[in-house]
């Protein structure tokens, strides 16, 4: 039992060996737009549509659960991220806190996660992206639209969603040039993802029509299961769409790329969830308020959508284009984060460590990058949106649930040792976010729950073939 609970030292967690190390090259303003860009993305892009048909006008308080849930995650995270500045995120702590084979669970948790968000981000900019391309055959009359057969996964009548496979590719590709360089653009998409949000606002809000808000809460609050065996209700949108607001956890697996992690992780992780927060909640408010959900709410695009059905194509064309090129920044943020996990996981040998290797004239690990762009692209180009959308929210509410135990343990176990940042009131923070995690996996579809089950099965084996013999703290 006692190999089972084997646990790194915090004070040797950021030393490692040369040719396995990252390059700190990041700063505060390049986490806070990694951060943003990663929250603000498909989830209100795209899940606001899924969130409104399963909750009806009170997805707004759908976001209000979602978004208190991941205010206490994201207050244990920045407790846990300067207190071990290493890369590795919420896998990195439950080694030192929880021991290897909780550590193992939690590490393959986010490799769902991570592996999921993109795809889901690729299947949201797809729609974009084919929404506009149709947008240019209709006001130009150049045929340019694609098949309908590349268009879209199976599930829509498609037979791969060509898109989605492509620009998972180019963000892999950008990746490999340079972590600063690819932070550098995302920081400047990130601006005019946010230049459109403020346009959708500035036209929605004056169409806001209180008749659009009645019935408020049409399928309830806690999750139930419909005549149509759909499950609706507010908690059932909040476990979908919490899949909004994560992503600051994806500049917890920056830590040790950043120069100052002790100040700037801090300002990353709670400064991005604060603005994102604000955002979500006002943009949200526009839609639902301006537009019927039973109208936008199986949309692909459904803020671009709005914008056309209030006769504003130029603002819907404004929305759709930046959608286009600043979706990408999610995509970048979550890819990043699944290459890091990876890459501790090798280093720590419970993965090949061939895996682990850094280049030495880009700094990055290019073959866990080219291996993540495969396994994402496959799943991309079939998969259903709101599906694997469910599937990567019950990775991360494992992950938030871990990472707020960490901090709980570690203030009983390490109470004098230094935090650059201390979560306030740990013990009211730390119970709320593990209890709001469990209730929001409850809230999932049952058959996201099963597949989770099978995911971790899966994982539990591949640990005892390969991770426990082969671990460096095994070895040592």
């Amino acid at each position: 039992m006692q190999s089972w609970l084997r646990r790194k030292s915090i004070d040797t967690i950021t030393v490692h060996e040369p040719g396995r190390r990252l390059v700190p090259t990041l700063g505060w303003p390049h986490l806070v737009a990694l951060g943003i860009g990663a929250i603000v993305g498909t989830g209100i892009y795209t899940l606001i549509g899924v969130g409104a048909d399963k909750a009806g006008p009170a997805v707004l308080l759908s976001f209000v659960v979602a978004g208190l849930v991941c205010a206490c995650a994201a207050l244990a995270y920045a407790e846990m991220a300067t207190m071990m500045p290493a890369a590795g995120s919420a896998y990195t702590y439950s080694y030192a806190a929880l021991g290897e084979a909780i550590a193992w669970v939690v590490g393959w948790s986010l490799v769902l996660e991570y592996s999921l968000v993109v795809s889901t981000v690729a299947v949201g900019w797809s729609g974009y992206f084919v929404g506009f391309l149709e947008w240019i055959t209709l006001n130009s009359g150049w045929d340019v639209t694609l098949p309908a057969a590349l268009a879209a996964g199976p599930h829509a009548g498609g037979v791969v969603n060509l898109p989605a496979i492509v620009i998972t590719f180019l963000v892999a590709g950008l990746l490999i040039v340079g972590t600063r360089e690819s932070a550098t653009l995302n920081a400047v998409l990130v601006v005019f993802k946010l230049i459109a949000l403020a346009v959708f606002v500035a036209v929605a809000l004056p169409a806001f029509d209180m008749a659009n808000l009645q019935p408020f809460m049409p399928y309830g609050f806690p999750k139930s299961i419909g005549a149509d065996g759909v499950e609706r209700g507010v908690m059932a949108a909040a476990a979908i769409i919490f899949f909004a607001f994560y992503g600051f956890d994806a500049i917890s697996t920056a830590a040790e790329e950043t120069r100052n992690p002790g100040r700037d992780l801090s300002i990353g992780i709670v400064g991005s969830m604060i603005g994102c927060t604000l955002i979500y909640v006002l943009v949200a408010l526009a839609a639902v308020g301006a537009l019927s959900f039973t109208v936008f709410g199986k949309s692909a695009e459904p803020l671009a959508l709005i914008m056309r059905e209030l006769g504003h194509g130029t603002a819907a064309l404004v929305i759709g284009v930046v959608a286009i090129a600043a979706l990408p920044t999610v995509l970048l943020a979550f890819f990043y984060g699944q290459s890091r996990i990876f890459f501790v996981m090798s280093r720590d040998g419970l993965l090949p460590r061939g895996l682990s290797k850094v280049n030495p004239r880009t700094g990055t690990p290019v073959t866990i990058t080219v291996f993540t762009a495969v396994l994402v692209a496959a799943m991309a180009g079939v998969a259903r949106l709101d599906e694997i959308a469910a599937l990567a929210n019950a990775g991360t509410l494992a992950a938030f649930t871990a990472v707020a135990a960490c901090l709980l343990v570690l203030r009983v176990r390490e109470p004098g040792r230094e935090r650059k940042f201390r979560t306030p009131l740990a013990w009211i923070v730390g119970p709320l976010a593990i209890g709001g995690c469990l209730y929001l996996f409850w809230s999932l579809p049952h058959r996201t729950q099963l597949w989770f089950a099978c995911w971790n099965v899966l994982g539990v084996i591949a640990y005892l073939l390969y991770g426990r013999r082969h671990s460096l703290l095994a070895r040592g």
